[in-house]
């Protein structure tokens, strides 16, 4: 079964048959013990150090499909490798440029975005409520909020919700203060780890998108930029609360982080790379998690989740059924 790699070490990454073979290299250029890793066990790699690999085993990742994500010194996501379109379709690219030029059309995907999103930020605050956290002020503002998602006329509208759930986070988490969100650099921990878990959950959803028909530069929510895959960003929206949000409450008060886990220097917070090492394997475990779907009658795991609701998006696109956001109902 095809999994994902994360590399953490500078290294170089070189070809050895059908193999890969990742070797680290410390700052003095000394290199270390060798991984290999057989092409056809990689879904993807994720890279958070520097790695240095030629064209030729960029051809050979593009041609198995291995996605490569580049992470910056801050940890966050700034590129990625992808490998050629495999699914390409015409008559999809074309529908989806309609329904971003269509301001209506544009408009009703966006919405249910938000309502998605929404609906799953009130799931986590309503489960923090029953575990004695106040964060009723919280909850009822977005409720009050969730009625006007149907009627809002443009994009900026609906993005404020996420400044109110913020709000709830120094109360849900033990320990730690976030204060103002910061992301350029991250202010403090729980800014870190945010940044962090969201640009995991952008790249898992980026990887989803790759495997449908869909384009990942055309947008509804967010604005499409010349740099970066925007759709995956649309998708992150209803799934940051379920995986990235649940993930780093419960490390935060489970005390699977602590200060200790973090690098702190002049005004910027930035996790340890060993630290990232723990969240990584945390983050896996979670998108493997599976739940009962309703309407399929099985149980999924959430990285499968959202390829369902690329998969769900597309045929809206095409007219074949309208649609509507993931609402987890755990």
């Amino acid at each position: 079964m095809k999994r994902t790699y994360y590399l953490f070490n500078p290294g170089r990454l070189s070809r050895k048959d059908n193999t890969l073979k990742f070797t680290p290299v410390d700052e003095e250029g000394r290199e270390g013990q060798p991984r290999y890793i057989p092409i056809e066990t990689v879904d993807n790699l994720f890279v958070f150090g520097s790695l240095d690999a030629n064209s030729m085993m960029y051809n050979f990742l593009g041609k198995n499909q291995v996605a490569v994500h580049f992470f910056d010194y801050y940890e966050h996501y700034t590129g990625s490798f992808m490998p050629k379109d495999y699914l390409l379709s015409g008559k999809m690219q074309i529908a989806q440029m309609k329904h971003h030029i269509r301001q209506e059309k544009r408009m009703l995907i966006a919405r249910r975005f938000i309502d998605g999103a929404a609906f799953n930020m009130l799931k986590n605050l309503r489960y923090y409520t029953n575990r004695g956290k106040d964060v009723t002020q919280q909850i009822e503002r977005i409720e009050a909020y969730v009625p006007l998602i149907s009627t809002a006329t443009d994009i900026p509208m609906l993005m404020g919700i996420r400044q109110t759930y913020y709000e709830a986070f120094d109360t849900i988490i033990d320990g730690f203060t976030m204060g103002n969100r910061t992301k350029l650099p991250p202010s403090n921990e729980v800014n870190a780890m945010i940044s962090f878990a969201n640009s995991m959950c952008y790249s898992v959803c980026l990887d989803a998108i790759y495997h449908t028909q869909l384009n990942p530069t055309i947008s509804f929510l967010h604005e499409p930029g010349e740099r970066r895959y925007s759709l995956a960003l649309d998708i992150a929206e209803i799934f940051k609360p379920i995986l990235a949000d649940r993930l780093l409450f419960s490390m935060f008060n489970r005390k699977q982080l602590r200060e200790s886990d973090f690098d702190q220097n002049l005004n910027r917070c930035l996790l340890k790379p060993s630290s990232m090492k723990k969240v990584a394997q945390e983050w896996e475990e979670r998108t493997k998690e599976t739940i009962k779907h309703r309407k399929l009658g099985r149980s999924v795991s959430y990285k499968h989740l959202i390829k369902l609701e690329c998969y769900k998006l597309t045929k809206h696109l095409l007219g074949m059924e309208e649609y509507k956001p993931l609402k987890i109902w755990w």
